[in-house]
């Protein structure tokens, strides 16, 4: 493979394969809030949170980790102000003590921070602005978690820069990925080059999955389908063990996680089921890093079409990912990791995203299950032609068909979720 090339997908892994503390959309807002913070000598006096549409849908039924059980944008931006560290960016919240906590319940209980719906924006954009005294800072992130494109004082940029709109072409910086060219990634690795990264998200949202299973979060997805499914086939394992990750995730649960695509849900969808099926099939150390780089791989280049946030619940493009890594981990051909890839795109693209909150487990589990049933079909060489619905003639015209429903036919879907979550 092409050194550059091959350069550009390390690249890839390396941005998206970040580590988070909790639901990433609040913790953007408590990362913002604390940068701002940063630039004032005490706590505010007055916040206010100006918030695209997805980001409050996104944030308003989960809990903030580290906040003793809270949930909404308030609390988030007020305990970045209070106790976040912005050097750690989405682990900003990793030092909050219990006396931030009872003092943030007592800020939001005096209505510190306000919360205000930011239209005309990327469908990812927070803008924090605070005031103490006779100073005021303000703290600005578009497009990606963790893209800071304005900081200020007292109405001086300390940091500026041109917001660069993901427009989901991916033309400026990822339209060399193809599903045959992470194949062939995968095929050149250098395992050594990805051994690190992979290891610690196997590390962290095995971890998660496993305390999901073990203790009480949400509605207990996970528990449910070991108890209910009987969970001693690698199928049940598969998404029991994923949904029981969001399950302890969505309840604010404080343990890290390796994220895909700016989504911890995203992150856990692609490692777990991957990491099972791999344990099943006593696959080697090498291989199962092979495996994850194509899991990895598929969930990015599906949604670098589709955008940061929209009403295409992520967990389909993440469980399209390890549909394929199952794939290649049981001997498919080329061929088949397609068809897998396009079977479960033509089942389940239209699940929809309605913020991060507990069911959020239950569609991991539900996109899964239609990646494994995809997997399934493509083993016996059944799958769903091209040209039929949604998908294209090629595996690239169905995943750019996906781009164009997930951006833009679900457009008014996304609106219509907001106003009926805020009463509109």
């Amino acid at each position: 493979m092409d050194q550059k090339l091959y350069n550009q997908y390390i690249t890839v892994l390396n941005e998206e394969l970040v580590t988070a503390l909790g639901c990433t959309e609040p913790i953007a807002i408590a990362y913002a809030s604390a940068l701002a913070r940063a630039q004032l000598d005490r706590i505010p006096d007055e916040i206010i949170a100006y918030c695209s549409g997805n980001i409050i849908k996104n944030v308003k039924g989960v809990t903030v980790p580290n906040s003793g059980g809270q949930k909404g944008v308030e609390i988030a931006a007020i305990l970045g102000a209070v106790g976040g560290n912005p050097d750690k960016q989405l682990e900003v919240l990793t030092s909050i003590t219990p006396e931030q906590i009872a003092l943030s319940r007592q800020l939001a209980a005096d209505h510190l921070c306000k919360v205000e719906l930011v239209e005309g924006v990327a469908n990812l954009y927070i803008r924090i602005e605070m005031r103490a005294g006779e100073d005021s800072a303000l703290a600005e992130i578009a497009d990606k978690h963790t893209n800071v494109t304005r900081i200020s004082k007292n109405g001086k940029n300390l940091l500026h820069k041109e917001v660069q709109l993901d427009d989901g072409s991916a033309s400026h910086k990822r339209d060399f990925m193809t599903i045959s060219g992470i194949l062939d990634f995968a095929e050149a690795l250098q395992v050594s080059d990805v051994k690190p990264l992979l290891d610690h998200q196997i590390d962290c949202n095995m971890a998660i999955a496993e305390e999901g299973i073990t203790n009480t979060y949400g509605a207990n997805v996970g528990k449910n389908i070991l108890k209910l499914y009987g969970g001693n086939d690698v199928e049940t394992r598969a998404k029991a063990y994923a949904a029981a990750g969001s399950d302890a995730r969505m309840s604010g649960c404080d343990m890290p996680v390796v994220i895909n695509s700016g989504s911890g849900n995203q992150g856990i969808t692609v490692t777990v089921p991957v990491v099972q099926y791999a344990q099943e099939l006593h696959a080697s150390e090498e291989q199962l890093y092979r495996a994850l780089t194509i899991s990895n791989l598929v969930a990015a280049h599906l949604k670098s079409g589709i955008g940061s946030l929209s009403a295409f619940c992520g967990a389909v493009s993440a469980a399209t990912g390890s549909g394929a890594a199952i794939t290649y981990l049981r001997g498919g051909s080329r061929a088949q990791i397609e068809q897998t890839i396009s079977n479960t795109l033509g089942t389940i693209s239209g699940m929809v995203c309605d913020g991060a909150k507990s069911s959020c487990a239950a569609k991991i589990a539900s996109a899964v299950d239609a990646a494994i049933l995809a997997d399934k079909m493509s083993d016996n060489n059944d799958y769903f032609k091209g040209d039929e619905g949604i998908l294209g003639e090629d595996i690239e015209n169905t995943i750019r068909n996906i781009g164009r429903l997930g951006r833009k036919g679900m457009h008014d879907t996304d609106t219509e979720i907001l106003h009926m979550m805020i009463g509109q």
